[in-house]
């Protein structure tokens, strides 16, 4: 079992990195194994909308992290976004890796379970985990919960240690994924197959 969390800050050890950590350090005590995955500060290509990724299951521009990242995707069990919170959005960053991920490699992420973070100082927190959420509810993965709204609040990594409802917020989130993870093996090692979707209607509102 394994579970990808995806680090979209441009600081590699910053506040988004603390609670990723936390994350993964109850994860692996649930005998999950992580990876943290940092976007990174090298440029990031938006998605051009080229379709070329259409039969070939990847992004026709590889001098990035995103077909990497696919790859690494096929085999994981669960996947966290995190971001810190830039006028109430996540960061351009993430959002450009995450839309090349679904758009070229969608197959990877389906029915898997997954959950999106924020890290902020102060406010843009929510809105921020409702643009992340978009990504994964077309996606059909069971978004993971926990027992408050998936956020921190600090200006360094520091600061949000010594938030204390927001780190106890990380932990149960990580606790509920692993959870999730082995209730999905085990269903599968009992013979219950993944549901199979429906998807050739498609209806255009200008005609």
């Amino acid at each position: 079992m394994k579970v990808l969390l995806f680090n979209g800050s441009p600081r590699e050890k910053g506040c988004t990195h603390a609670a990723l950590t936390e994350i993964s350090s109850v994860l692996n005590a649930e005998g999950v194994e992580t990876e943290i995955i940092w976007c990174s500060n090298s440029p990031v290509r938006d998605c051009i909308a080229c379709g070329g990724c259409k039969n070939t299951g990847k992004c026709v521009f590889g001098d990035d992290i995103v077909n990497d990242c696919i790859e690494k995707a096929k085999t994981a069990d669960g996947f966290i976004f995190g971001s810190p919170v830039y006028y109430s959005h996540p960061t351009g960053r993430l959002l450009a890796v995450m839309d090349r991920l679904f758009y070229a490699g969608k197959y990877a992420f389906v029915q898997k379970p997954a959950a999106v973070i924020a890290a902020a100082r102060r406010a843009g927190t929510t809105s921020s985990l409702d643009v992340l959420l978009k990504h994964l509810t077309v996606s059909q993965m069971p978004v993971i919960s926990s027992t408050y709204w998936n956020f921190v609040y600090g200006s360094s990594p520091e600061e949000i240690l010594r938030d204390l409802e927001g780190m106890q917020t990380m932990r149960n989130l990580a606790k509920n994924m692993a959870w999730i993870i082995k209730c999905i093996n085990a269903g599968k090692a009992a013979g219950i197959a993944a549901p199979q979707a429906e998807t050739t209607a498609r209806t255009n509102f200008i005609r």
